[in-house]
């Protein structure tokens, strides 16, 4: 029998994503946390991805409702956001997609519960 098994890839942002995690992780004093992540990575969701590429659920299911969000989605080549998919891994959201047809997962991103998308402090001129 044939292995079926995906190639697992990491996209640049997903590790822009890590590098992000990482800090808000050290300044949270929490840098244990992270080696956690990475581990899970390793042991957990890459395996599963590469055995079960479609097990997130389709990012379509629950869109965007921002103009900003639904305008991001309108760049993307037609029939991409379809194969969008989202997986959450303990406190992370990860966002990937699934080609079928090269047998490969790529992460796109990556990104903590609780990591603010904004940084309010830099808005309002503070620190």
């Amino acid at each position: 029998m044939a292995d079926t098994r995906y190639t697992v890839r990491l996209a640049a942002n997903f590790l822009a994503g890590l590098d992000s995690i990482d800090r808000f992780l050290q300044q949270a004093d929490a840098g244990f946390a992270y080696d956690d992540l990475l581990g899970q990575l390793r042991a957990e969701l890459i395996p599963n991805l590469s055995r079960f590429p479609n097990m997130g659920r389709r990012y379509l299911d629950s869109p965007p409702r921002s103009v900003e969000g639904l305008g991001l989605l309108a760049t993307l080549p037609p029939g991409a956001a379809d194969r969008l998919r989202l997986i959450l891994l303990g406190d992370y959201l990860v966002v990937y997609v699934a080609d079928d047809h090269k047998r490969t997962v790529t992460l796109l991103s990556i990104r903590h519960h609780r990591q603010l998308s904004f940084d309010f402090v830099r808005m309002w001129g503070g620190e």
